[in-house]
């Protein structure tokens, strides 16, 4: 049985100890420790800890707590003269001297500190785990105290694997003299005294005693005169006997030690409340809920998304309808002059494409508006990562070409006539839209994008928003864009130096720039930033990927058609071209 209890108590005290040494250094004061033939241990507090509300264990310094204990300043000075009395006496312990090793407990953590400190082996500062604890012989003989029952139940739980005891067993058979009084007790461990109940008046430095009353044994009577109590309430009311006051609303009910009638007050945390029928345990607010700290009810979420009577909504509303406008003007300008030079210089029937395609992720935006649906979430990404990759193509096979018109077509004639000859740009533009138009798919069957309800963004709202900005589908699509910006800005930049009307490489170049720029400043905005507004950031990085993909290729050419007439004409390109060749000669 006692080998059960060893091992039973010995990682208990293995971690208490390791804690308790480690972590509290304060070392007994000379006036706290009397040398004798045997050794007592008392533990009483002579300071009081500070309440306080902790979330984790801590080592309290009896020297840094709040206020001294009288009363057990009282017990300390009892147990010092108890002790005397016995050594002064002749007839109580002959030939044997008692000492003593007195400790503060002001708290928890020092009453286990102490508790230790008494169970080890004299001289030394730790405690050997045996399996026979009947051989074990602690420093102490026995223990007296503390006065609390929560302290006292800790403490017996450490003492009582090693058979120290509270010196109770032996109690009945002390029989003395103190001060001509005779100190006994009955076989039940009680005082065979009498007492008389005395109340200290105090009245500044000075005071009095008034006997209120008075207990006897024999017979068993207790006495008590009410009328000389003088209690300290307003027109001498008895005070409330309680162990903890109410707490404040809101605030849970955490019991310290055995009964529920001493707690202390918590309050709940955000996203709980506490209901009147538990006020020991705070109740967590349902999904669509929420509540501060210290509440008493929860209220419910705000429903946030980007909702179109928002100013910002109009504000966006009315830049992409606006390009979407311009889109479908320049297409009618271009159609109307299809044979001009400026419009056969721009790809010709190619650029109906170009603009078909911004205009397809124009047209993706305005599923940002409103609250998220199914077919908006599948959309509005994918289009405008389909459509941009079209009108990136495009870019990127015209200014390719141009580069084999003027500069390879006479250096390498098979490349140029196999080019030619095989369609090459139709070629490229339908390999690469092919090959993105794959990576969507797969996208929206594999990571497929959902209208979504976020709670964990902000306490207090329900972000309504779809999924697709957090799919390895969705970067693949923007790094694929990505890929074929960079090709189109080393083509445009390799025909810097051809002829005026054929060179775009500035207007283009600023274009992808101010893409690239849109798109960091979007995705460096998502980093540090998770509100209801990211998807007017998204919206508006794309806005700004059309216009100036628009505004880079296709401004400047309508300028021309519709303020630069005499630009417009064959024999202005004629000459541009013969000043670029007479150029390329001289060099």
């Amino acid at each position: 049985m006692l080998l059960c209890t060893a091992r039973l108590v010995g990682l208990q005290l293995l971690i208490s100890c390791c804690w308790a040494f480690a972590c509290h250094s304060t070392e007994s004061s000379p006036d706290f420790t009397l040398p004798g033939d045997y050794l007592l241990a008392g533990l009483f507090p002579l300071h009081s800890g500070c309440l306080q509300v902790r979330h984790r264990p801590e080592v309290t310094l009896c020297d840094r707590s709040c206020s001294f204990n009288e009363h057990g300043y009282h017990l300390f000075q009892a147990m010092r003269l108890g002790v005397e009395e016995i050594n002064n006496s002749t007839a109580l312990l002959p030939n044997i001297t008692l000492g003593y090793q007195l400790y503060d407990v002001c708290s928890d953590s020092a009453n286990v500190y102490a508790t230790l400190r008494v169970l080890s082996l004299p001289g030394q500062h730790h405690i050997e785990l045996q399996g026979d604890l009947l051989h074990y012989s602690p420093t102490v003989l026995a223990v007296i105290g503390p006065d609390s029952t929560n302290r006292a139940a800790t403490t017996a739980a450490l003492l009582s694997p090693f058979l120290v005891p509270m010196l109770l067993e032996q109690i009945h058979k002390v029989h003395f003299l103190l001060h001509k009084d005779t100190v006994a007790f009955n076989d039940n461990r009680d005082p065979l005294s009498s007492y008389n109940i005395i109340a200290w008046d105090w009245n500044g430095p000075k005071w009095t005693f008034t006997v209120l009353g008075s207990s006897t044994w024999s017979p068993v009577q207790l006495n008590i005169n009410e009328t000389k109590i003088q209690w300290h309430g307003k027109d001498n009311q008895v005070p409330k006997s309680v162990c903890s006051s109410d707490c404040l609303e809101g605030h849970q009910r955490v019991v310290t030690g055995f009964h529920h009638c001493c707690f202390e007050c918590v309050p709940c945390g955000a996203g709980t409340f506490l209901n009147k029928s538990d006020l020991y345990r705070c109740q967590p607010c349902g999904k669509e809920e929420w509540a501060p700290e210290g509440s008493q009810t929860c209220f419910p979420r705000t429903v946030v998304f980007l909702a179109l009577h928002e100013h910002t909504s109009w504000v966006l509303l009315a830049a992409n309808t606006l390009l979407l406008l311009l889109l479908l003007g320049t297409a009618g300008l271009f159609a109307w002059h299809l044979d001009t030079p400026v419009v056969r210089s721009a790809g010709g029937r190619l650029c109906f494409l170009m603009l078909g395609s911004l205009a397809a992720g124009s047209g993706s935006l305005y599923g940002f508006f409103g609250e998220p649906t199914r077919p908006a979430c599948l959309l509005r990404q994918a289009l405008f990562a389909l459509g941009f990759t079209i009108f990136l193509s495009c870019l990127t096979v015209r200014s390719f070409q141009l580069i084999i018109i003027f500069k390879f077509s006479t250096k390498v004639p098979t490349f140029y006539h196999a080019w030619v000859q095989n369609h090459g740009a139709g070629l490229f533009v339908m390999i690469s839209s092919a090959a993105q138009l794959l990576i969507c798919l797969t996208w929206l069957v594999v990571w497929t994008p959902l209208p979504t309800r976020e709670y964990q963004r902000f306490p207090h709202l329900v972000m309504l928003d779809c999924t697709e900005t957090n799919s390895l589908g969705f970067i693949l699509a923007f790094l694929y864009n990505g890929l074929l910006s960079m090709s189109a800005f080393a083509c445009s930049y390799l025909g810097k130096d051809l002829p005026e009307n054929y060179n775009e490489a500035k207007c283009v170049t600023f274009s992808l720039l101010f893409n690239f720029v849109s798109w960091i400043a979007f995705f460096t905005t998502a980093s540090v930033y998770d509100g209801k507004y990211l998807p007017a950031a998204n919206m508006m990085a794309g806005l700004s990927s059309l216009s100036s993909g628009f505004g880079g290729y296709f401004l400047p050419k309508c300028y021309v058609i519709l303020c630069r007439p005499d630009l417009n004409s064959t024999e202005h390109f004629q000459a541009s071209i013969q000043d670029y060749t007479r150029r390329c000669g001289s060099t």
